[in-house]
């Protein structure tokens, strides 16, 4: 069959077409033939063209990346390199002690592509580069001095407890504390349903061990957290993303992708990473209502719980209204990010399983930082600190929201944050947002591109904001750096528009 790159392959060769690809391409680079700077085509058109799934061509493109033939820069393809490897019969032969080839021996879990969109994404950042993507706390809201005492305390009177490996499910007075949290929060839980875990990330990594093999269906919001795209890539999942209205997810195309045998359904209901939103009641109570008809267990992330800013409560979780709802949250968002404790609460017939997974994981999450966090909670620390840093976020987003619209153009408009520590910026299809993120970032301002957090070809064009880790006078002056790049970017892409011609009648 021939392809846009006019290369002939047969689907009854021995060689899987992924090979097949993967040679052709590699002899027309080191024949010239696509010589250094070449544009290869979009995966999804090359997909299209030798009929196979587009896994298989960015496996192939991610592979030619590896080893040296080909770059790829975000929102604008996937060259040849200026100088790709030479040809096989001009290579010096590898030598006893000499390097193995890695890039041929590494897991296609390690080659999943979300894995390199940070990196491709990466490049070289001014010293004064102002954060509006990172998604922790300012050092200056950090419970440093009351967490210390915590440390001490533990050591103290734990002792060489401390210092041990901890169960597998998490010290006893820690799991307690973390379900009367829960329950503060409208979440019926007791200490037997909780599994403490090693941060947010790993509940959710144990979850997808746990329930999803290789090509198993996911379905996810169309635009979600890059961390869980990662996971799910690594796993092999075939990650279908759900489109979205403002109540919610599109509940008919979760109808339509149950049927096509979907084995869980990821969701952020209070506060979706990176878009903001909330789901609707009415929405939830549908969703527990077609997971139960259709067998799909509902997996909630709730990461931003307790930071409600502009105090409008947060809704009914999903694991209140369904005691069969996977739920997950931690304390790196609204405390210390290096405490990585997280926790797990799921359906008693699911709980040994995931404890035998963390087992085989790591043995087990720190003792010493359970126990520290088992009195920092103890002694009342957390409510006192939450007050804190809700204040302060809340007069961080309002000085950013009126410094965006200063200086971003007119007409650019978002939805205000109610919850969590980022805004969401929609951008117009025709803005290049890679090409926005190169130049922000030229400028000192860093900021997170819709290309991040993309499923497939269905995506909401914009930015991530966050206000969380910078005070409000370097917010202001983030703005303004922000605003003066996407001015630049609208400006080339309208000189590069090609001119219009009228007819005169």
């Amino acid at each position: 069959m021939s392809t846009s790159l006019g290369i002939k392959l047969d689907p009854r060769a021995d060689e899987p077409l992924y090979r097949q690809l993967f040679d052709e391409i590699v002899a027309r680079i080191q024949s010239g033939t696509f010589p250094p700077r070449y544009r290869l085509p979009p995966t999804r058109v090359l997909a299209r063209d030798v009929a196979t799934h587009r896994n298989t061509v960015v496996r192939v493109y991610q592979d030619l990346e590896a080893a040296g033939f080909v770059v790829s820069r975000v929102g604008q393809g996937t060259f040849v390199a200026d100088a790709p490897p030479a040809a096989s019969g001009d290579e010096t032969p590898v030598r006893h002690g000499g390097a193995l080839p890695w890039a041929s021996l590494t897991s296609r879990g390690a080659r999943a592509e979300p894995l390199s969109r940070g990196e491709r994404l990466g490049g070289a950042r001014r010293p004064d580069t102002i954060s509006l993507s990172a998604m922790h706390p300012s050092p200056d809201l950090l419970p440093d001095d009351l967490f210390r005492r915590c440390l001490e305390h533990a050591l103290r009177t734990q002792r060489g407890k401390a210092l041990a490996y901890a169960p597998r499910e998490g010290i006893a007075p820690l799991r307690t504390l973390v379900a009367e949290d829960l329950a503060r929060q409208g979440i019926p839980a007791s200490a037997d349903d909780v599994v403490i875990t090693t941060g947010s990330q790993q509940a959710l990594d144990l979850v997808v061990r746990t329930l999803v093999n290789p090509d198993d269906a996911v379905l996810v919001n169309e635009t979600t957290y890059h961390g869980a795209l990662s996971l799910l890539a690594v796993a092999g999942a075939r990650i279908i993303g759900v489109p979205s209205d403002d109540e919610g997810p599109d509940l008919a195309a979760i109808e339509r992708s149950g049927r096509a045998g979907a084995k869980l359904l990821y969701r952020m209901p209070n506060c979706q990473n990176p878009i903001g939103c909330r789901i609707s009641q009415e929405r939830r109570e549908a969703l527990v209502a077609w997971s139960h008809a259709a067998g799909v267990p509902l997996v909630e992330d709730d990461y931003a719980s307790d930071l409600d800013l502009d105090g409008s409560g947060s809704l009914t979780p999903l694991r209140a209204l369904d005691g069969e709802v996977i739920y997950f949250g931690t304390y790196s968002k609204k405390l210390i990010p290096a405490l990585r404790i997280g926790y797990v609460v799921c359906p008693r017939a699911l709980r040994p399983a995931v404890c035998q997974m963390k087992q085989a994981m790591d043995l087990g999450t720190s003792a010493l930082l359970q126990y520290a966090l088992a009195e920092f909670l103890s002694r009342g620390y957390l409510a006192p600190h939450l007050r804190a840093v809700r204040t302060e976020y809340r007069r961080r987003r309002d000085a950013l929201e009126e410094a965006l619209r200063r200086h971003l153009p007119r007409g650019v408009e978002w939805k205000h944050p109610e919850a969590g520590v980022a805004l969401w910026i929609p951008a117009p299809d025709a803005l290049d947002v890679g090409a926005l993120h190169a130049e922000a970032q030229r400028l000192g301002v860093a900021v997170s591109p819709s290309t991040l957090y993309e499923v497939g070809g269905a995506l909401r064009h914009g930015l991530r904001l966050t206000f969380c880790a910078e005070p409000v006078s370097r917010l202001v002056e983030g703005a303004r750096r922000l605003g003066r790049a996407w001015a630049a970017v609208e400006r080339r892409g309208r000189s590069a528009e090609p001119p219009r011609h009228i007819e005169v009648v």
